[in-house]
């Protein structure tokens, strides 16, 4: 199972379009699996986009991106989008990042977690620090930082976002559920 790039999942516009969406909407705390907080873990203020009107589209794009991503990648058998996709915000000022995990967890639609996608929102110079790094194995991968690139991967694969130190990185991640891995 090896992590995987779209470089163009969506457009510099579309980016654009959802942080000038999701910016009004009321942001709250990121919490852990079970609705816990641990700053030391996580710190970041998530939107869900069911939240913001006229979004219906970014659902439709990445159910198309997952749809091809499993086809041609993975193979899983996945059967639902059970949760809404997020819009993280990691910013420097609060020492924004996201330490080392898995999503699958014992929540209930954590459990049925199989592919993690997250879209990079804003342009890679907008901030420092902020990397996704995932370990399939004993080696990191490096997401690509690009304005609209998707990184897609295993839902247990370990996984981070280093903290940031200059400016605010804004990423968008969803899940695609199915039965237990066995």
């Amino acid at each position: 199972m090896n992590v995987h790039s779209i470089v163009d999942g969506f457009t510099q516009a579309e980016c654009n379009t959802i942080l000038n969406a999701v910016a009004p909407a009321p942001a709250s705390d990121a919490l852990l699996v079970g609705h816990n907080r641990d700053h030391n873990l996580r710190r970041a203020k998530l939107v869900w986009l069911d939240e913001v009107d006229s979004m219906g589209w970014v659902m439709e794009r990445l159910i198309e991106v997952v749809r091809t991503a499993n086809r041609n990648w993975f193979d899983f058998d996945l059967s639902e989008f059970a949760e809404s996709p997020q819009v993280a915000s990691y910013n420097a000022s609060e020492s924004g990042h996201f330490t080392w995990h898995s999503d699958i967890g014992d929540g209930q639609m954590a459990r049925k977690r199989k592919l993690t996608l997250v879209a990079q929102l804003c342009k890679p110079g907008s901030y420092d620090g902020g990397d996704l790094e995932v370990m399939p194995g004993a080696h990191i991968i490096a997401s690509n930082r690009t304005q609209g690139s998707i990184t897609i991967f295993p839902s247990f694969h370990l996984h981070q976002v280093t903290p940031v130190t200059r400016g605010t990185l804004h990423s968008l991640t969803v899940w695609a559920h199915g039965p237990k891995f066995r």
